[in-house]
């Protein structure tokens, strides 16, 4: 009896860990937008005198149980920084390989930041009077400036990741990215410009484009081969 053994180059080997690796990067990312969708609207359930028409989710990380929104932020971010070093290497040498992995990339920095410095409590939250904070702390601002720094990088990363799978004749795919990326550019728009419900519009279109993000993720990580 003979028994055979096949070699495996270096190359292979290689190319196996890679494909290994890709797929639990963007394995990650899939995790990402539902994980910070979930904990954050089960705090908002539950929280004491919290108002989603009236306070944004990124508010839930003052008071006691403030850590848990703190700590939402950043595992989110960090693994929103995972999916885009997945989605580079799902993408490399394809249309939108270059930005895409880029502006998921910050926007993944953004929300660690985001979580590192945290929004200013108000308007009855926390035990604030009513109404908007008569000033913003230095942290509140960099926590604001971190949060629309993320989710601009993440309105054109879903735009181009949607020119990506146009241009792949995934027509679904693309529509949606599109459809999520406009969401939350128009939901950003409404609370920027102080109209009623505007933390709730922002909360919906940062739910609808970080879920969908993960949901690109989830695509991609079907498709990398080990």
């Amino acid at each position: 009896m003979t028994l055979t053994t096949t070699a495996v180059s270096p190359a292979g080997v290689a190319a196996a860990l890679s494909g290994r690796r890709a797929r639990a990067q963007l394995a990650a990312g899939a995790a990402a937008g539902p994980l910070w969708a979930v904990v954050s609207l089960v705090q908002a359930a539950v929280r004491d005198g919290y108002d989603i028409t009236r306070h944004p989710l990124s508010m839930l990380a003052n008071g006691s149980p403030g850590w848990i929104q703190t700590t939402n932020f950043v595992v989110a971010g960090v693994l929103a920084v995972a999916g885009a070093a997945g989605l580079r290497r799902a993408l490399r040498g394809r249309p939108g390989g270059t930005w895409a992995p880029v502006l998921l990339l910050v926007h993944g920095v953004g929300m660690v930041l985001a979580g590192v410095f945290t929004v200013d409590p108000g308007d009855g939250f926390a035990g604030t009077p009513a109404g908007p904070p008569q000033t913003i702390s230095a942290v509140s601002a960099a926590h604001l400036a971190a949060g629309s720094l993320s989710f601009l990088a993440l309105i054109a990363g879903l735009w181009v990741l949607g020119r990506h799978f146009s241009r792949a004749g995934e027509r679904g795919f693309a529509i949606g990215c599109r459809t999520a990326g406009t969401a939350l550019l128009l939901g950003n728009a409404w609370a920027m410009s102080g109209s009623a419900g505007g933390s709730l519009a922002i909360a919906v279109g940062g739910i609808i484009a970080m879920v969908w993000a993960s949901v690109i993720a989830g695509r991609l990580f079907r498709g990398v081969t080990v």
